[in-house]
């Protein structure tokens, strides 16, 4: 639940407009996942997923990232409905932009990578978090690169505003505790128009 929020923050991006200019990098959604983990109950770990994502990359490196919420995926269909209804209040979806050094991803050669770093801020239910997202550029072929996460991203359920909504979790799962920190991976495929 926490994690849900914290995968939001992590990858919430402003979802552009659907058509793409040559030369921009759109989200091939399908390959593409934002996951987040939780812990109840102190030693219970659970990994979880947001399974539609879309965006792209501007060709001045803008990054904009639409993360649709009700596409959370945490293996309980219940939880899954809860946490839409009171952690994201049935909120269609979270955002996240931030500059991308799209020069360092196209002059990478097919199979090479290279670190990038993204200074990324994520929007959700009127709240703006910004986080560091230190990430992995591969080059997948001429049209196609892969981006995903170098490490863990942490974001605060209290810096998104949604500590009343993990409270409610809690208490219709009856749990003692689940964590307010939560701990974020994205994996990002681009294809080059």
């Amino acid at each position: 639940m926490n994690s849900l929020k914290t995968l939001i923050a992590s990858m919430g991006l402003a979802l552009v407009a659907s058509s793409v200019t040559a030369g921009e990098w759109a989200i091939d959604s399908g390959a593409s996942a934002v996951s987040f983990g939780s812990v109840k109950k102190d030693t219970v770990g659970e990994s979880h997923s947001f399974t539609s994502v879309s965006g792209m990359i501007g060709q001045d490196g803008a990054a904009t990232i639409s993360v649709d919420l009700g596409s959370v995926e945490t293996n309980i269909d219940i939880r899954n409905e809860r946490i839409g209804e009171h952690v994201f209040h049935n909120m269609a979806s979270a955002s996240v932009t931030g500059q991308v050094d799209l020069a360092t991803i196209e002059a990478l050669g097919i199979g090479e990578m290279a670190a990038v770093y993204v200074d990324a801020t994520l929007q959700l239910m009127g709240k703006e978090v910004g986080f560091d997202a230190p990430m992995i550029a591969v080059r997948l072929s001429e049209t196609r690169a892969m981006v995903v996460s170098d490490g863990l991203a942490y974001i605060s359920t209290e810096d998104m505003g949604i500590d009343g909504g993990v409270d409610m979790l809690m208490e219709l799962a009856s749990l003692p505790g689940i964590t307010r920190t939560v701990p974020i991976t994205v994996r990002l495929v681009f294809d080059q128009k």
